[in-house]
């Protein structure tokens, strides 16, 4: 019940739903993804590491960027069904369109630009 209750609590906030639509076939930087949520580093955070105890999400670090990807074929049952309920019903939602056009142009940006303008890196 514990793994229900994560998962529940995980996807019951919009922002946190947005990532998890935006991290949909790919792998991004947290960098990529504060930049779409429009909120701060420290909040983003946040939310990855609500959506990673929930087992939706897997994160790594490569030098200074922290990557995330959904839960892969691994996962427990109820992650994959809950991730594919939420894929199902967000995909055509008018929020996931605009945010699907601003990610295409996040994701052509230069990560290291956007990390600096962030203030995440020095240098």
């Amino acid at each position: 019940m514990q793994e229900i209750a994560a998962i529940s609590k995980a996807l019951g906030e919009e922002n946190r739903l947005r990532a998890v639509t935006a991290l949909q076939g790919r792998e991004m930087c947290v960098c990529q993804l504060t930049e779409l949520l429009g909120l701060a580093p420290s909040t983003v955070s946040k939310h990855m590491a609500v959506l990673r105890a929930a087992g939706l999400v897997e994160s790594w670090k490569e030098g200074r960027w922290v990557h995330y990807r959904l839960a892969n074929r691994g996962a427990p049952p109820a992650v994959r069904q809950a991730l594919a309920w939420a894929a199902k019903w967000l995909q055509g939602s008018p929020r996931a369109r605009q945010d699907a056009a601003r990610l295409k142009k996040i994701l052509r940006l230069d990560k290291e630009e956007l990390c600096r303008r962030q203030g995440r890196c020095r240098g």
